[in-house]
C-alpha cells in the first residue's frame, strides 16, 4: 500500500518520477504499437480508404479529447492514483476489444467497428492515465520542476511510440498482428505495477474549483499553439507507413525509430533548457527545426531524405510541450494543476484527433507526399499564435 504524501512534503526528483515514466512509457508503447499495424490492417486486410484510415487512426485523440475535463476533474478532487486506475482498467479492455476486431477480420464491417471501440476506449484510458501521470509527478516532487517532470514524461511518451510502432510491425511479419494487441491488453499491468508504491497526494477538497472552460481560456494561447505544433507528428503517425510504400521505399521503421530517437535525445541533452531560458525562446527555435523537417518529407525525391525529415521533426517537436507546458500552468493555482494539464494536453488530443482525416482528406486528393506541406503549414502558423502570445 502507497504512503499518503503530507502537505508541502516533496521526494527526491529521480525516486518520484522514475515509476510514473515508466508507466507513461507503457501507455504509449500501447499508442505505438497501434499506430505501426493499424493504418495496413485498415486498408490493406480490411479494405478501407486513406480517410477511413484517418478516421481510426484519429479516434483516440478525439475521445482523450473529449475525456480531459472529467480526468482532470477526477485527478484534482479525487487523487491522482484514482484517475491512473481508472485508466488501467479502461486500457486493458481496450487491448481486448482489438483482439475481438483481429478475430473478426473475416468480416471486415464488424471488424472495422470493434477497431472504433477499441479506439475510443483506449482514448479515454489515455486521457485519465497521463493526466494523472503528470500530475502526480509535478505534486511528488514540487512545481519549481514542473517543466522537467514534462520533460521525462515527454521521453516516456515518445520512446514508447518509436519503439511499439516498429515492434509492432516487426510482430506482424514474423507471426501476425494478433501478438501486437495481445500485448497492448498486458501492458497496463506494468502501469499499475510501477506506481503501487509511490505515496498518494492529499487532495484539498475545500479549494472552490475554477470552471474547466476559464482554465481552458487562461491557457488558449499556448495551447492552440502546441495544437498546430502536433500536426505535424499527427502526419507522421498516421501516413509515413502509407507514404513509404506508396513510394516503394519498404516499411517505416526506421522513420518512426529516428523520429522517436532525435525526440529522446533531445530531451536527454536540453532538457533543463524550458526553464533556464524560458518557454517561449525554446518554443519558436523548436518550431523552426520542426517546420524544416516537414518541409524536407514533403520535398523528399529519397528514402534518406524523408528519414532525415522526420529526424528533424523530432528534434523540432521534442520540447514545444515541456516550454509551452511550463508557461500554461504558471497561469492557475497549485489546486488546479490537474485540471490545467488536462485541458493543456487536450489541445493535443484535438490536434491529433483532426490530424488523421484531414491528412486523410488530403491523401486523397493529392497524395501522401502532400500530407507534410499540411504539417509545415500547421507549424508556422504554431509560431504566429506564439508570437501574439508572447507575455
Amino acid at each position: 500500500m502507497s504512503t499518503t504524501l503530507e502537505k508541502g512534503q516533496t521526494i527526491n526528483f529521480y525516486q518520484a518520477t522514475a515509476p510514473i515514466i515508466i508507466s507513461v512509457f507503457a501507455v504509449y508503447l500501447t499508442i505505438g504499437i497501434a499506430l505501426g499495424v493499424l493504418p495496413r490492417f485498415v486498408q490493406n486486410t480490411l479494405g478501407f480508404n486513406s480517410i477511413i484510415v484517418g478516421l481510426v487512426i484519429g479516434l483516440q485523440s478525439l475521445s482523450t479529447l473529449l475525456t480531459r475535463a472529467y480526468s482532470g476533474k477526477i485527478t484534482d478532487t479525487r487523487g491522482a492514483k484514482k484517475s491512473k486506475m481508472a485508466g488501467v482498467i479502461l486500457a486493458v479492455i481496450a487491448g481486448i476489444v482489438y483482439v475481438l476486431a483481429v478475430l473478426l477480420q473475416a468480416h471486415p464491417v464488424l471488424s472495422l467497428a470493434f477497431l472504433i471501440l477499441a479506439r475510443i476506449i483506449h482514448g479515454v484510458g489515455e486521457s485519465f492515465l497521463v493526466t494523472g501521470a503528470l500530475t502526480w509527478g509535478i505534486d511528488l516532487v514540487g512545481a519549481s520542476s514542473s517543466g522537467k517532470v514534462m520533460t521525462w514524461n515527454g521521453i516516456a511518451m515518445y520512446a514508447g511510440i518509436a519503439i511499439g510502432a516498429p515492434l509492432s510491425i516487426w510482430l506482424s511479419k514474423e507471426y501476425n498482428i494478433l501478438p501486437a494487441f495481445i500485448l497492448i491488453a498486458l501492458l497496463p499491468l506494468v502501469r499499475w505495477l510501477s506506481t503501487a508504491k509511490l505515496p498518494s497526494i492529499p487532495v484539498d477538497k475545500d479549494h472552490v474549483r475554477t470552471p474547466f472552460y476559464k482554465v481552458i481560456g487562461a491557457i488558449s494561447g499556448q495551447g492552440l499553439s502546441l495544437a498546430f505544433s502536433s500536426m505535424a507528428f499527427g502526419c507522421i503517425a498516421s501516413f509515413i507507413a502509407l507514404f513509404f510504400s506508396e513510394k516503394n521505399w519498404g516499411d517505416a521503421s526506421l522513420a518512426f525509430m529516428i523520429f522517436g530517437i532525435c525526440y529522446v535525445l533531445t530531451r536527454i541533452f536540453f532538457a533543463s533548457f524550458p526553464d533556464k531560458y524560458g518557454g517561449f525562446t525554446i518554443a519558436l527555435i523548436s518550431l523552426i527545426i520542426e517546420v524544416a523537417g516537414q518541409m524536407l518529407i514533403w520535398t523528399s525525391g529519397s528514402k534518406i531524405a524523408a528519414i532525415i525529415g522526420c529526424g528533424l521533426t523530432g528534434v523540432g517537436f521534442s520540447l514545444i510541450f515541456p516550454a509551452l507546458g511550463v508557461l500554461a500552468i504558471q497561469k492557475v493555482k497549485p489546486q488546479m494543476r490537474g485540471t490545467a494539464l488536462g485541458a493543456y494536453v487536450a489541445f493535443v488530443d484535438l490536434s491529433l484527433g483532426l490530424a488523421g482525416p484531414i491528412a486523410g482528406l488530403i491523401a486523397g486528393w493529392f497524395d501522401y507526399q502532400t500530407v507534410y506541406l499540411l504539417g509545415g503549414i500547421s507549424c508556422v502558423i504554431a509560431m504566429v499564435i506564439l508570437l501574439f502570445n508572447k507575455k
